[in-house]
């Protein structure tokens, strides 16, 4: 890099400082752990009903994917709004962009992107909780490989360029599919796991909680009573496991699990999550469980969905939507206000908002060049 760009970099940092904050514990305060894991923006008005049964709750949560296609201020300001009106806490989930049978592989350049985007917007919550990629032990998942060290650099970028941006930002790892083996498209999770480890012995010290994929197996479909690693109770040996790596307690987010109704009748899905919410997903460590998936519509995914082709809600929402409680979360500390239209006019004369805007325009490229400058001194 030259010493003018250098320069000019300093010149941004000293007159516009980035002001950050910190995160906070979710279970320091009351929660609602009942979610859901949604596809589109615009779900977040229906899932809310379920997730916060009608209002006698509040404050549930929605995971939801983000892919590097999709960065519209706008849509995704709009989407937070309607977060904080419906008392919904937002979990992003980063994604690439699907490329034939595989997802891209992510690289430390889109995180960059994704930090400065998600981190300009005003979020209902004072934690910004991210998750990065989706279940990298299979090769469909990270551009057809498979490669713990590659993810492992991925995800401690990820830290350091999120954290640079704000300190609000809650990161978690991808949550992982436990049922993969040791193939040439998966590897198991605990290999996977301690391969991490070995690439950046640091790396579960830094991150700020667990995702867990905590689906009944083999074939989405085993007793919710049954214990194990590939069970929906499969976040306790993960848990087990990263003690061996880190001695940080890591609060628990169950951002994927649900029972496939192909196997067994909604009657039977409702009973098992009755037992599953009062028997295996009390435990303390759990911030929230987003079961897969609100709204399926055709395709693989409808053995899972809630929502019936029809319009009409299976038997298991309303089993979910009755643990519904009131969580109280620490809010936003920034007054969210109405993204306006953008002017048709092309060049506004200029004014105090105009120059306001090139301050932020000259912020947010410090904030890339800044992280950027970070990537290539690793």
């Amino acid at each position: 890099m030259s010493i003018f760009a250098i320069l000019i970099s300093f010149l941004i940092f000293i007159s516009f400082p980035v002001k950050t904050f910190a995160i906070s514990d979710p279970l320091s305060v009351p929660n609602n752990k009942i979610g859901i894991h949604i596809l589109f923006p615009d779900e977040v008005d229906p899932a809310s009903k379920i997730i916060n049964n009608n209002g006698k709750g509040g404050w549930g949560y929605v995971t939801i994917p983000i892919q590097a296609s999709d960065r519209d201020r706008i849509k995704w300001q709009r989407f937070f709004d309607q977060c904080k009106n419906d008392k919904v806490i937002p979990i992003i989930r980063v994604a690439t962009v699907p490329d034939g049978s595989n997802w891209v592989q992510p690289n430390s350049f889109d995180l960059v992107d994704f930090a400065n985007f998600l981190g300009d917007l005003n979020w209902p919550t004072e934690n910004h909780y991210v998750v990065i990629f989706n279940e990298v032990n299979r090769s469909d998942e990270f551009g057809g490989f498979v490669s713990p060290e590659n993810y492992s650099d991925i995800l401690n970028n990820a830290i350091d360029i999120f954290k640079a941006k704000s300190d609000n930002f809650f990161i978690l790892p991808a949550g992982l599919d436990n049922a993969a083996s040791n193939s040439r498209s998966s590897l198991n999770w605990r290999v996977y796991i301690e391969r991490m480890y070995l690439q950046h012995p640091d790396i579960f010290n830094k991150i700020d909680g667990w995702t867990s994929h905590a689906y009944p197996n083999p074939g989405f479909s085993a007793r919710p009573d049954l214990s194990g690693s590939n069970k929906i109770d499969s976040f306790r040996s993960d848990l087990n496991y990263i003690r061996f790596f880190t001695t940080k307690k890591l609060p628990v987010f169950i951002t994927e699990t649900g029972w496939s109704d192909s196997n067994l009748s909604e009657h039977q899905v409702a009973l098992y999550y009755q037992y599953a919410l009062t028997h295996q997903w009390t435990d303390a460590n759990i911030v929230a469980i987003t079961p897969f998936l609100l709204n399926a519509q055709d395709g693989p995914f409808e053995q899972f969905s809630f929502k019936k082709n029809d319009g009409t809600w299976k038997e298991f929402t309303t089993t979910l939507s009755s643990f519904a409680t009131i969580g109280q979360p620490n809010p936003s500390i920034i007054q969210i206000k109405p993204i306006a239209t953008p002017s048709a006019e092309l060049f506004p004369a200029e004014s105090p908002s105009s120059q306001g805007n090139a301050l932020s325009l000259l912020q947010r490229f410090y904030n890339s060049l800044k992280s950027i400058i970070g990537l290539f001194g690793k």
